[in-house]
């Protein structure tokens, strides 16, 4: 009987000690240290979650909530338009989009004593890759004197684009052409003095590289 007794309390004591033992396993395994609750129910619903500990709880934010808000960030491309003419530092500056030709004229550090910048938009808004040409008062008035600026448009304030003249022109100012590079602009200068200046503006097709095509794109913008 004693032996039976014994038997049957040590018996007790194992499976005691081993409910006490899957408790404790349990117990470790549903708060493992470093692991937030959040981020141990995503392990088991497969949907992925950021687990942020605060003071005074934990805030879950999903990963796809926080790629959308990444992407919403979006940086701002370079933005540079080239400033010539009569401005004190004539060069290519960066401007914030939006920017209008008085704050890029500003930038340049303004107009010098022998501008014309009333023949200029002020407020007309710049775009990437624009060229901003401030004439000189006595290019707009031989300008006037050929006919190529109206005394109507004078008065009205308007804006107005001096025509660039094939046979008078520097280098500088034929490449404010659209299409007309440094190197077609040497080559404009190269036909003038080997054929004694441009008769009419459909000569300058003459040219290697000046076809229909690039004509149409400056033809009223040149004059002879």
């Amino acid at each position: 009987m004693d032996y039976q007794k014994v038997k049957i309390i040590l018996i007790a004591l194992c499976v005691l000690g081993a409910g006490v033992c899957y408790g404790f396993s349990r117990s470790q395994e549903v708060h493992r240290p470093g692991v937030s609750l959040t981020e141990e129910s995503s392990l088991y619903s497969g949907e992925s979650v950021i687990g942020i500990e605060a003071g005074d709880g934990t805030e879950a934010l999903t990963a796809e909530e926080d790629s959308l808000g990444s992407a919403g960030e979006e940086t701002a491309l370079p933005f540079y338009v080239h400033i010539c003419g009569e401005v004190v530092s004539p060069g290519v500056y960066e401007l914030k989009e939006g920017s209008r030709v008085f704050q890029a004229i500003e930038i340049a550090g303004g107009v010098t004593d022998q501008a014309a910048a009333e023949y200029l938009n002020m407020a007309e808004q710049v775009k990437d890759g624009m060229k901003i040409v401030v004439p000189g008062k006595e290019e707009v008035e031989a300008a006037k004197a050929r006919g190529e600026i109206s005394l109507q448009a004078e008065a009205s304030s308007n804006v107005q684009k001096t025509k660039v003249n094939l046979n008078t022109a520097t280098k500088e100012e034929l490449m404010t052409l659209r299409g007309i590079g440094e190197a077609k602009a040497a080559d404009i200068l190269k036909y003038r003095d080997s054929h004694g200046g441009f008769q009419k503006i459909e000569d300058i097709m003459k040219i290697s590289g000046i076809k229909d095509a690039a004509f149409q794109k400056i033809k009223d913008d040149i004059t002879v």
